[in-house]
Parts: C-alpha cells; structure tokens; sequence
C-alpha cells in the first residue's frame, strides 16, 4: 500500500500531461521573436528651449509604411507551387559464348573429343517513376518588424491564432522585406519576401487524431519492408 498512492498519482499526472499535450502550442521554424516592442523614444526635451524635437517628431507627409522596429506591415499571401517530375530508364544486356573442342590424339584427352560448351547470359531493366505536387496558399497575415538590417532590409515575423470548435490553426510567417517593394497601403506580396517561412499548423484532438501514434511510428520505423 506504500508504494500504491505514488503510483496512482504518477499515473493520473501522465495522463494530464498527455491531456495538456493536445492543445500545445505546435513547434515553429519562422524567425524569432515572432513579436517586439518599438524602440522607446526621448520623453525629456532636449534643454534647448524649443517645443519642436526632432527625436519624437515624424514628417507631415511621410506615408506610413513600416520602416522601424515594432512597426507592423501586412503580407498578402500569394504562394502557389507546382512541381513534376518523370523519369524513365532501360537496360537490356546479352551475351552468348561458344566453345568446342576439337580432334585429340593423345591418348590420355580422347575422352574431350567432341566436347561443346554453350553459354548465355540475358539481363533486362525496366524503371519508370513519376511525383507531382501543386500547393496553394492564400490569406493575410500582419507581421511585426523584429530587425533593421543595415542596407535597410527589414526582418519581419508574426503569428495568427485562431480558435476554431476545440482546436486552435496558427498561421505563421517570417522573411525579409526590401522596402522599396511595399506599397502606400503598407502591404507586400509574399512572392517578394525573401527568406521566407511560412507555417499552418494546428493543435487540438483534431489535429491529433491525423497524427500517427508514437508507439506505430516505431514499429513502421523498424519494419524491413
């Protein structure tokens, strides 16, 4: 009975630990951190006597596009990839080999007189493989600048999570932006991010019931055939 209650309780928290495993968040391969603070600007004035500082003051007619960090930027999703591939290869291979020998007339190899060899060899090959693959993706997602590379680049990363039924669909994204490509509307497409990662994954006992088990994953790891 002493070794009963540790057990027991070993058990039950196994199982909450598989129970919280469900709605984990999935891993990801998108830059980090997916999300930053701005720069915190001067909130003393300059002892200069002025009203106007130049430190928190932004151009009246400059447009709004992201070019700092903690500035967000949205990204139209635009992926489309199709992919095929064909391959095709034969092999043939014949041989054929004759011998004969001839008249002896010593005494010891007469029994070889007459004697005839024949031999064929045939080989044949055939292979023939085909893939294709056609992936779409469309949707927004607003991303927040994480980095300023010194040529002006910018390094942008950020998730949407959305909470469907009991499952949760993260859709994630990360790259860098040239900013001559973003329009007045602060939108580039994601055809022109370079470096790009794009993730949708979900979690939830949805996801998991397409997910194969640990346990079948080692048998089919193991199986020769």
């Amino acid at each position: 009975m002493k070794f009963a209650i540790p057990s027991l309780a070993a058990a039950v928290l196994a199982v909450l630990q598989g129970c919280a495993a469900i709605q984990a968040t999935p891993p990801s391969a998108v830059h980090q951190p997916m999300s930053v603070r701005p720069e915190a600007m001067a909130t003393a004035p300059a002892a200069n006597g002025a009203i106007y500082q130049t430190v928190q003051a932004r151009p009246l007619f400059e447009d709004r596009r992201a070019r700092r960090i903690g500035d967000t930027i949205t990204i139209n999703l635009v992926e489309r990839n199709t992919a095929q591939k064909s391959a095709n290869a034969n092999a043939t291979r014949n041989g054929n080999m004759s011998a004969a020998i001839g008249p002896i007339n010593r005494l010891p190899l007469k029994g070889l007189n007459g004697l005839e060899l024949d031999a064929e060899a045939e080989s044949d090959f055939n292979g023939k493989g085909a893939a294709a693959a056609n992936n779409a993706f469309n949707g927004t997602i607003t991303v927040t600048v994480i980095d300023v590379y010194p040529n002006g680049n910018l390094l942008v990363s950020g998730e949407k999570m959305v909470a469907i039924n009991q499952g949760n669909e993260f859709i994630r994204f990360s790259g860098v932006i040239n900013p001559n490509n973003v329009t007045t509307a602060n939108t580039v497409q994601s055809t022109q991010v370079a470096d790009a990662r794009i993730e949708y994954r979900g979690s939830g006992f949805i996801d998991e019931s397409n997910t194969m088990g640990w346990l079948q994953r080692f048998f089919v790891a193991i199986m020769p055939f």
